[in-house]
């Protein structure tokens, strides 16, 4: 009996890492689909194996779970990771904004990265900082070409298990494989052992770098609906609100919008509170609004 961890699952069989042997194909046992339970990515297992030569077994035991994500479908993620370019391309911050919403929504930490910076220079990327220095989330900036940040970025990977996102053309491959540089050959063993190119995620995989340390790749996005979401909570998903609201007029029930004597956009005004931030709030708070319910 062996145990692993589940780095990929796709059309039927799952793909376990174990620190003793590798890499096992699997299948679920039919008591997991009778009890409701479906295996995720992330997953801590037990598994019997039924053919050591062609690595395959059978998953006897689903281990007890320290997170559960629903977007993407994993579990046992110690925190999110996700990167823009500080420019070429320039940051959609209101998708940047969107990401943080489901993942505050899920209650996970996140890291934000801003990619590149040698190709925006200071200040654009002093001016990115400043817009979440206060949004409760950690920032850093990197530049593969230059080996700024990497270090510290490398530091809080190290030993955790970390779901890196961000849309096409931001630069993850490259600050993956300045961070890991033997990347390449372990990804590249991992996908002939699974039957697949490199660089064509289209499901959540875990990539174990060593240490402890896993990345899973996911597929790049170019849009997010806030799905799940209802407009009266929106604004406790903005840690900067939070401790401002206490002074508003109307304190728990102020939507920081159109209510009078609010201390957030008091705040705005004093440029406490970054406009890009809240301006997205306001979209954000629109569009929920006017979504149709079924």
């Amino acid at each position: 009996m062996l145990k692993g961890k589940i780095i990929k699952g796709i059309a039927g069989f799952y793909y376990v890492h174990t620190a003793e042997a590798g890499i096992y194909a699997c299948k679920a046992r039919g008591i997991f689909r009778r009890l409701g339970i479906k295996p995720l990515v992330g997953d801590m297992v037990e598994l019997e194996v039924t053919d050591e030569k062609d690595k395959e077994g059978n998953i006897t035991k689903v281990l007890p779970r320290s997170s559960c994500l629903i977007r993407p479908a994993c579990a046992n993620i110690d925190q999110a990771l996700i990167i823009f370019a500080a420019a070429s391309p320039d940051p959609n911050l209101n998708l940047l904004d969107r990401f943080l919403l489901l993942m505050r929504q899920q209650d996970l930490d996140t890291i934000i990265c801003f990619n590149k910076e040698d190709l925006a220079g200071e200040e654009q990327t002093a001016r990115l900082v400043d817009i979440y220095r206060d949004s409760g989330y950690r920032v850093l900036v990197t530049s593969v070409k230059e080996k700024q940040g990497l270090d510290q970025l490398r530091a809080l990977l190290d030993g955790r298990t970390t779901a890196v996102a961000g849309p096409s053309g931001v630069g993850k491959s490259s600050l993956t494989n300045a961070l890991y540089p033997d990347a390449n050959m372990q990804t590249g063993a991992i996908s002939e052992k699974i039957g697949r190119g490199r660089h064509t995620t289209r499901h959540a995989e875990l990539f174990y770098l060593g240490s402890g340390t896993y990345l899973m790749d996911t597929p790049g996005f170019s849009t997010i609906y806030l799905n799940g979401f209802e407009k009266e909570e929106l604004r406790f998903y903005y840690p900067e609100f939070t401790s401002l609201a206490q002074d508003c007029r109307f304190q728990n029930d102020c939507s920081h919008i159109s209510e009078p004597d609010c201390a957030v956009k008091k705040a705005l005004e004093q440029g406490r509170i970054s406009r890009s931030r809240y301006d997205n709030y306001k979209l954000f708070y629109e569009e929920i609004a006017g979504m149709r319910k079924y």
